[in-house]
This record gives structure tokens, C-alpha cells and sequence, in this order.
């Protein structure tokens, strides 16, 4: 029963829930990114490279070996580098947003944690009292 309650403890941290919760956030942020590089910003370069689709751009390093009734025997050895433009794509749209994200937060840490205005210069009076105070202390 020990391990059971030790478990529990642990999953109902705080901060374990925080990371599930960023984890699912995540997860659905990605799918978010992917759709934006897929379906709005790469048509818009194929448009500007002249119709190029990117996803479907690869390197042939081995043709696909067929049967006499055109059936695969096995497939083509592909080298996708179209895919791969656009998952950098996506890892520079995630990366940029997270900066963002970020930078907000330590503007707002360095907000918090900016020093009170300092306390005004004490008056003729509190200066004339604090030395009698003094004064009366040393004798």
C-alpha cells in the first residue's frame, strides 16, 4: 500500500499536473503549426517557387522493382527532403512562438520584480530629530 499511496502523492503535484497539462496544450499547438505550414503558408511558396509542392519533392535513390503485372515487388528507397523543409517550417513557427511566450514572461518577472520607488528625502525635521536620537543614545 505504501508504493500505491506514494504514487498518488506524486502524480497529484502540482507540478506533475502542470506538465500533463502542457503536454496536452503541446501536443495540440503542434497540430495547429502543422496545419498553418501545410495548408496556408507552403501553397503560398509554391505559388512564389512557381507551383511547387514541397511535400511531395524527394531524390529517388532506388526505383521501386516491379512484377511482369505491375505489382510491387519493392518499393522505391525515397529521399524526402520536401517533408523535411516543412517540419522546419513548423520547428521555426513553434520556436518563434515559445520566444515570444517567454520574452512575455520575463517582462513581466522583471516588472515584479523591479526595486519600490525609493522612500523621498527625509525632511529638515526628521533629520534634526535623528540626530538628537543619536545624540541622546551615546550619552
Amino acid at each position: 500500500m505504501g508504493f500505491v499511496k506514494e504514487f498518488k502523492e506524486f502524480a497529484m503535484r502540482g507540478n506533475v499536473i502542470d506538465l500533463a497539462v502542457g503536454v496536452v496544450i503541446g501536443g495540440a499547438f503542434g497540430k495547429i503549426v502543422t496545419s498553418l505550414v501545410d495548408d496556408l503558408i507552403m501553397p503560398i511558396v509554391g505559388v512564389i517557387t512557381g507551383g511547387v509542392d514541397f511535400s511531395e519533392k524527394s531524390v529517388v535513390l532506388k526505383e521501386a522493382l516491379l512484377n511482369a503485372d505491375g505489382s510491387v515487388l519493392e518499393p522505391a528507397v525515397t529521399l524526402n527532403y520536401g517533408n523535411f523543409i516543412n517540419v522546419i517550417i513548423q520547428f521555426l513557427i513553434i520556436a518563434f512562438c515559445i520566444f515570444v511566450v517567454i520574452k512575455g514572461i520575463n517582462s513581466l518577472k522583471k516588472k515584479e520584480e523591479a526595486p519600490a520607488e525609493e522612500a523621498p528625502a527625509p525632511s529638515k525635521e526628521e533629520v534634526l530629530l535623528t540626530e538628537i536620537r543619536d545624540i541622546l543614545k551615546s550619552k
